[in-house]
């Protein structure tokens, strides 16, 4: 079955659900596993480590784990 067989096969499954509680379900599922974007070393992120991410990098600026732009570009002329 190809790729999008299978897509269509599974929307009709969940077109016929009637049950809120599956559907809950299906929908946290998809948010967990589904790609919303991806680092700049081009590996894929999906929502929880997006968010997993984003509270390290929240966490890094509040403890003042970073670089200003002008830092940056004082030490890129050294490049």
């Amino acid at each position: 079955m190809d790729l999008q067989t299978a897509k269509l096969n599974v929307l009709q499954k969940i077109m016929g659900v009637n049950k809120p509680s599956l559907l809950d379900k299906i929908n946290k599922l998809l948010d967990k596993e589904l790609i919303v974007g991806y680092t700049v070393n081009g590996e894929p992120l999906t929502k929880d480590s997006y968010n997993k991410r984003l509270k390290i990098a929240e966490s890094q600026l509040l403890s003042g784990d970073y670089i200003s732009q002008e830092e940056l570009e004082a030490e890129s002329e050294n490049w």
